[in-house]
């Protein structure tokens, strides 16, 4: 592991752990969903072979590294912040390009490349001409991650620690996250968890439910995923059913905007647009990057909110999950 992962570095804004993904993004016609029997706007797991036969079938494509998580620590990384990852990668060509990617932004990445086993994680990314993504994910070596690769001093050095709900699919890579959060709680940082996906909160409701209650300080969520968790029609059903579970909970609501809880506050914060919607991919996680930037930077909540849709805003002007323009010098606009 590279030095600056040692304890007597100094603090970080943000430490994610997450999975460690290069994105597979290509422009489809509604049609390639039915043929290929994918869910509109869903992200579902795949095996090598099936990884294979979609890459083989999708239009030209854009590589970049991604992962939700990633993809936040990437946007805090772009607004000036100051982050590191916990991630697994093979040594193949992707997790070179992964690790790359996110080494060049300056992020501390403590992981050591997996010589054996299955080849790096990649996201076939379909979408749609209403901009409208379809996540279709082989895990590989990413959900392979567990306890033994959460590196202690790296995430205490975290202001916050972000985790993604993506991987509680992987039993080691649930007790990976448990054992971060715990670690970042007994330093007296914050935790925070992006529900990451509504089939994904239906899978795990209980599990995601107990750790709003009792680990996690700022929650991600959208219209659909907030209303999964506590089993509810309406939003505003949910908006309140949630305040109070934890410290902040930022509830996003597409063109409507989002919303900021909190046990005696509330938050609406309209959408920043930066032109034309072209690709919805990394619109959560690009929020979730600017509310944490402003929150560890001792901004008030609303303008952690307004940093938070910037940044969704101009992830969404173009293909990618990463920012294009320097957030940073977006945000000196607000």
């Amino acid at each position: 592991m590279s030095d600056n992962t040692s304890s007597s570095a100094g603090p970080l804004d943000v430490v994610g752990i997450g999975n460690a993904i290069v994105d597979v993004i290509s422009p489809v016609e509604e049609s390639f969903l039915a043929e290929h029997g994918l869910v509109k706007g869903a992200m579902g797991l795949i095996d090598a072979e099936r990884a294979e036969t979609l890459y083989a079938a999708m239009p030209p494509a854009e590589e970049s590294s991604g992962g939700s998580v990633a993809n936040t620590i990437a946007g805090v990384a772009s607004f000036g912040g100051t982050a590191g990852f916990v991630g697994k990668v093979r040594d193949d060509q992707l997790g070179e390009i992964f690790t790359h990617d996110i080494t060049s932004l300056g992020i501390a990445f403590a992981s050591r490349p997996a010589t054996e086993g299955p080849s790096t994680a990649r996201c076939l990314i379909a979408v749609t001409p209403d901009a409208e993504r379809t996540l279709n994910t082989f895990l590989g070596t990413a959900g392979l991650l567990g306890p033994d690769d959460v590196d202690e001093a790296l995430v205490m050095r975290g202001r916050v620690v972000l985790a993604e709900g993506y991987l509680w699919d992987v039993p080691s890579a649930k007790e990976a996250i448990v054992k971060a959060m715990d670690h970042a709680r007994s330093a007296g940082n914050r935790v925070a968890l992006s529900l990451s996906d509504s089939f994904c909160v239906d899978r795990y409701r209980d599990e995601f439910r107990s750790l709003v209650n009792e680990r996690v300080d700022v929650l991600f969520a959208n219209e659909a995923e907030i209303t999964s968790l506590y089993e509810v029609d309406r939003w505003e059903a949910a908006r309140d059913e949630v305040r109070g579970r934890c410290e902040i909970a930022c509830l996003t609501r597409s063109e409507k905007g989002s919303v900021i809880v909190t046990a005696d506050e509330e938050h609406v914060i309209p959408i920043h647009s930066h032109g034309d919607v072209v690709d919805t991919t990394g619109a959560g996680d690009l929020y979730a990057a600017g509310f944490l930037h402003g929150l560890t930077t001792g901004q008030d909540l609303e303008r952690c909110g307004r940093l938070a849709a910037l940044a969704a805003g101009e992830v969404i002007s173009h293909y990618g999950a990463r920012p294009e323009t320097s957030l940073a010098e977006l945000a000196a606009s607000l």
